[in-house]
């Protein structure tokens, strides 16, 4: 898939089969949360991203959260068959970060998670929000995180990344069965 804005360029491949993740964005620590995703989602991503980190990294952020979400949907778009919901708590560390997902076609993010510094590496720790933001949108999915209890900004904002990789895949898991809705669509 590609997006190209004003603000950003991206290229990327995201198959559901886990690999090795070539991941380039510009910021160090958001392709460290993206590798973390994909490892203990399963997925493998290849991505590059130039965009305008000279302004900050908000629309780098944002416009691959966009895209991973609008990639997601499109593997839900070929075989709704899909376990939909699914939930799991990651423990990293001092911190614990719980995900729940809806695979639901009704687009909702929660987002419960405090952060004490402005930025983790180069990324600005209100970021990670606007992240999840896009993904849940696009993806067309209700996804709901937290952060249980923690106190270094890395190990909750890493268990949140691992969490919602966790959640989301087994939510995308196919059942073989009938579309899993009382209206028989999603």
């Amino acid at each position: 898939m590609e997006r190209v804005t004003n603000e950003t360029s991206i290229k990327a491949e995201l198959t559901l089969r886990g690999g090795e993740n070539g991941i380039a964005t510009g910021i160090g620590f958001f392709d460290h949360m993206l590798n973390s995703f994909c490892v203990h989602g399963g997925f493998r991503l290849d991505l590059v991203c130039e965009g305008d980190l000279r302004v900050d990294c908000h629309h780098t952020v944002e416009d691959v959260g966009i895209l991973l979400g609008t990639a997601l949907r499109e593997i839900v778009d070929a075989d709704s068959s899909i376990a939909r919901f699914a939930h799991d708590y990651v423990p990293m560390d001092e911190s614990l970060a719980f995900a729940a997902v809806d695979i639901s076609n009704r687009p909702c993010l929660v987002f419960d998670a405090d952060f004490k510094a402005e930025r983790i590496g180069e990324l600005d720790t209100q970021a990670t929000r606007e992240f999840f933001a896009a993904l849940a949108h696009n993806m067309r999915a209700a996804l709901h995180l937290r952060v249980m209890y923690g106190t270094n900004d890395h190990h909750k904002t890493e268990a949140l990344f691992k969490a919602a990789a966790r959640a989301i895949s087994a939510g995308l898991r196919m059942d073989g069965g009938e579309t899993l809705s009382a209206k028989g669509v999603l």
